[in-house]
């Protein structure tokens, strides 16, 4: 077998289709968040503003954070010494434990190297240790939730999307006396839509399920102490399992769960992505004890952060530009092809300094491609000016549909 033909002509086929995704060469500038330096492919560097970045909240250039980060590295070095099991075990990671159960209200938490792993492990893990588990998964749910609920090799049932009626369908044809499992999200973080927490968590109660909540778009984020959607709704108390990331809003690494003791004990004994895998190093657990403990006591940025997405999206939809209906931070604006999508991308970078990924399939449906957009609250208003016009000229100039499906 030609070997080399085919990993070719597996990366072929994505380039004949328009999603082939190029990394930009971007160095963020500490202290002057969103900016960043953008290296060329010519190697020329230029200054521009992240529009795409995950660190919602600016928590990854917070002198706070980083003095924290410096601090454990002089204490403790760099890496943690091996997985949590055999040396690997530090008392940063037990003081971030502590934090993340507090954060939630629950009794324990679990520390992971990434959501994605926090995730796939859990979900698999939770099949082996409750036999005959029937899983129900939200049709949206992220890659990483569905990875571990096949890799459970369990019964599951998918239904539509935030759908509860569908929902209640499906638990009320199960087996009365078989275990279940509710997996969904808070906020879906490509369209922006927000779960109906109390109304999943009061179903999954009714027909005697378990109810698994990612928060990985939320924590941090809502909540008066960022404690996510299920803090804001007041339903934290009614969800077994919050899952949740440290790669996002709280500016560092990491996954982690959080429920009851023996819960938490059970994933911790049994689940081979957390028994086989470094531990994370010192420094990034102080960083996000930290992270966490300042977001906890800092409200405002939140306020500010909301403002922010609720300012972009007015302006946007007040140019025309086909914002998608959001109810959170996430700002996605339709193009609806992929390969307009990447030249959008490409020339906001190359022409006006501005980066913003383009989202396309496999992370999206075909035909629902889309810039997604991710204001802070350092995001200015003249930054939101100049995305705005150049919106508005390349969605002319590559004849793109706006609002009410009529091209430019």
């Amino acid at each position: 077998m030609d070997y080399k033909a085919a990993f070719r002509n597996a990366v072929e086929q994505v380039r004949a289709e328009g999603r082939y995704r190029v990394f930009a060469d971007l160095k963020r500038h500490r202290g002057d968040f969103p900016l960043a330096t953008w290296t060329t492919p010519e190697g020329d560097e230029r200054d521009v503003v992240v529009w795409c970045s995950n660190d919602y909240l600016g928590q990854g250039q917070n002198p706070v954070v980083i003095e924290a980060m410096h601090r454990a590295i002089d204490e403790a070095g760099t890496g943690s010494g091996g997985t949590r099991n055999i040396s690997g075990t530090t008392h940063y990671h037990v003081e971030l434990e502590q934090e993340l159960a507090d954060l939630h209200g629950k009794e324990a938490a679990l520390l992971f190297t990434s959501g994605y792993v926090s995730n796939e492990a859990t979900l698999a893990t939770l099949q082996k240790i409750l036999p005959g588990l029937l899983v129900f998964s939200d049709e949206l749910n992220h890659a990483s939730m569905i990875a571990g609920i096949r890799n459970g090799r369990g019964a599951y049932q998918v239904f539509r999307h935030n759908d509860l009626a569908h929902l209640e369908q499906l638990l009320k044809a199960a087996p009365a006396d078989a275990p279940k499992l509710v997996a969904f999200e808070s906020v879906y973080s490509m369209d922006g839509d927000i779960a109906d927490l109390a109304g999943t968590a009061a179903l999954a109660k009714k027909y005697g399920a378990l109810t698994y909540l990612d928060e990985v778009h939320a924590v941090g984020l809502y909540g008066v102490r960022g404690g996510g959607v299920s803090e804001r709704d007041g339903v934290a108390d009614q969800i077994d399992i919050i899952e949740g990331t440290l790669g996002k809003a709280f500016g560092v690494m990491g996954g982690y769960i959080t429920g009851e003791t023996d819960l938490v004990d059970a994933i911790r004994s049994h689940a081979s992505g957390f028994i086989f895998t470094t531990s994370l190093p010192p420094a990034l657990s102080a960083g996000a004890v930290a992270s966490i403990r300042y977001l906890k006591a800092h409200n405002e940025v939140r306020v500010r952060h909301q403002e922010r997405a609720a300012s972009l999206k007015a302006r946007l939809t007040a140019a025309g530009l086909p914002v998608m209906p959001s109810v959170s931070h996430i700002v996605p604006v339709l193009v609806g092809d992929p390969t307009h999508c990447k030249l959008v991308s490409d020339m906001l970078l190359s022409d006006h300094g501005i980066y913003v990924q383009p989202i396309n399939y496999p992370t999206v449906p075909r035909g629902t491609e889309r810039l997604r957009f991710t204001p802070t609250p350092f995001h200015t208003d003249a930054m939101m000016d100049d995305l705005t016009r150049a919106l508005e000229r390349l969605w002319a100039q590559c004849n793109i549909a706006r609002l009410g499906g009529q091209a430019a």
